[in-house]
């Protein structure tokens, strides 16, 4: 058999490095959304809104601003550098390394776009349902282990071995 081995800079991520990437990030955001889900609550509790929606308000405005942030962010950082600092942590890395900027929107939109409707009540489950399929489509794309969200981009994420 003639077959040249893959290149070292083009291994995939493993799934434990993707998962703790969007972890370490989603601490950053979360401690995000706990500092505006509490502002936004003294907020609407002074000017007497608190009760409107059951009390949902500060939980829904504040998933939606973070979610938002997070979304952007992983649009900016990806189109940027090709990483975000949970995969700089974890040592990994989009291929293309800088994607177009039209494709990192993309890939956000998808994944961690749908945490913007985490906050929302009912739609939350469909969110939720939708980023579990995500991490199984991962696990199951063999061998190049993309998710929905690198398929619609035309990315990979791979091991950052500089």
């Amino acid at each position: 058999m003639t077959g040249t081995a893959p290149r070292a800079d083009t291994l995939p991520a493993e799934w434990w490095e993707r998962l703790g990437a969007r972890l370490i990030e989603g601490l950053v955001f979360g401690v995000f959304y706990y500092i505006l889900f509490i502002a936004l609550w003294g907020v609407f509790r002074t000017v007497g809104l608190l009760e409107l929606f059951d009390g949902r308000l500060p939980g829904v405005g504040a998933s939606l601003a973070v979610g938002a942030g997070y979304t952007g962010y992983d649009w900016w950082a990806h189109s940027r550098g090709g990483r975000t600092f949970g995969k700089a942590i974890m040592r990994i890395r989009l291929s293309p390394e800088a994607p177009a900027s039209r494709a990192a929107l993309k890939r956000a939109l998808v994944y961690p776009g749908a945490l913007m409707l985490i906050g929302i009540p009912v739609v939350n489950l469909l969110a939720g349902m939708l980023l579990f399929a995500v991490g199984l489509l991962i696990l199951m794309d063999k061998p190049l282990e993309r998710g929905p969200h690198d398929r619609l981009a035309g990315t990979r994420v791979v091991k950052d071995l500089r």
